[in-house]
């Protein structure tokens, strides 16, 4: 399971490569993330990690990325929210269906389950691609899945 740690680490790590791939200058790319220069550099450079508030923000601001959607799949701002509140149970954000970073695991009535080969969290569509719940527990996803098919069956 990918954890708040691994993940300040990961984005620490390839910030550098984020910032070359918009071709953003240090103090441009500091400018939009709200730190120093500074702190920038040391980031860069390997000396420090990235603030979880940095990583967040990298992720909103930086979410077309393909560096990061290498490390953390085609939405990493819905990793970083699944691993902020250990699980996501609000529906309804609307998907793309999971074509690439995706592996179908079951499917129960109209919805199916999948999980993220590079972050390995769990979510649930339905059959219009909509996102109802994403977690890093497979047991509490395929219990979430189990219910949403009785609900739906329920209407």
């Amino acid at each position: 399971m990918m954890d708040q740690s691994e993940v300040i680490s990961l984005i620490s790590t390839k910030l550098k490569l984020i910032r070359t791939e918009y071709d953003y200058t240090q103090d441009r790319m500091a400018e939009i993330l709200g730190i120093s220069k500074k702190t920038l550099v040391q980031i860069e450079k390997g000396r420090t990690n990235a603030a979880w508030t940095v990583c967040a923000a990298t992720c909103a601001l930086f979410r077309e990325s393909d560096v990061l959607s290498s490390i953390l799949g085609a939405d990493p701002l819905e990793v970083l929210e699944t691993i902020a509140h250990e699980r996501i149970d609000s529906p309804k954000d609307k998907t793309l269906g999971g074509k690439v970073w995706w592996k179908e695991l079951k499917n129960e009535g109209s919805f199916r389950l999948q999980q993220n080969v590079i972050s390995q969290h769990y979510r649930i569509l339905d059959e219009l691609d909509f996102r109802w719940y994403s977690s890093f527990e497979k047991k509490d996803a395929l219990l979430k899945l189990k219910e949403f098919s009785r609900q739906k069956k329920g209407e």
